[in-house]
């Protein structure tokens, strides 16, 4: 079988990582969650500090351990999908001189980036339409504002994969995860039956 990865990915506060931990719960080991490279290094102990030189050295280390996550996934695992939390390109948005200085650092392009990715599931945040995101996670600290930039910022970075799914914000969190739910379990048996074909 070939390997199939697919990104969970938005802006602060959209709700991707209830989203993924559900849909491994309800696909079982069919698929295995590649944890948030950013939420490993910050809750490691990582700085995290706003200096233009610390915030690019942060995102190089965020994108290799991005990567090597998911070749250790992959090879505890073989023959899962890989849901990835977050995915390479995520790193761009938070790149202090633009996304083109990111590629550059690390010596790639957005399009090599997009082609590791069999799909993208982008769930827009919540600070989108102006309301506060509610997030279990300590390390994310961006404000409404902040979150609703990186959103746009990171749906203009992935939008032009050609398997991308855009689950809007909704005043129902139960309604948006149930969408992106559905999209996921959508594109899985897509990919899994033109794997079998080929």
């Amino acid at each position: 079988m070939t390997v199939l990865r697919i990104v969970v990915t938005g802006g602060p506060g959209g709700g991707k990582t209830t989203a993924a931990d559900l849909l491994r719960r309800e696909l079982g080991d069919r698929v295995v969650v590649v944890p948030e490279a950013a939420t490993m290094l910050f809750g490691g102990g990582f700085p995290r500090r706003k200096e233009a030189p610390a915030r690019r050295a942060a995102q190089v280390a965020i994108y290799h351990v991005q990567r090597n996550v998911e070749d250790v996934q992959l090879a505890a695992y073989p023959g899962r999908i890989l849901l990835c939390d977050r995915g390479t390109i995520d790193g761009a948005a938070y790149w202090p001189d633009g996304p083109d200085g990111f590629f550059t650092a690390l010596a790639t392009t957005r399009q090599a980036e997009l082609s590791r990715y069999d799909a993208v599931i982008f769930f827009e945040s919540a600070a989108s339409g102006g309301r506060h995101i509610e997030s279990g996670n300590p390390i994310r600290i961006e404000t409404i504002e902040e979150a609703a930039k990186l959103d746009k910022a990171l749906v203009k970075l992935w939008s032009d994969h050609p398997r991308f799914f855009f689950v809007p914000n909704d005043h129902s969190f139960f309604k948006k995860i149930t969408l992106g739910l559905a999209a996921m379990e959508s594109i899985i048996s897509q990919l899994s039956k033109a794997d079998a074909q080929s």
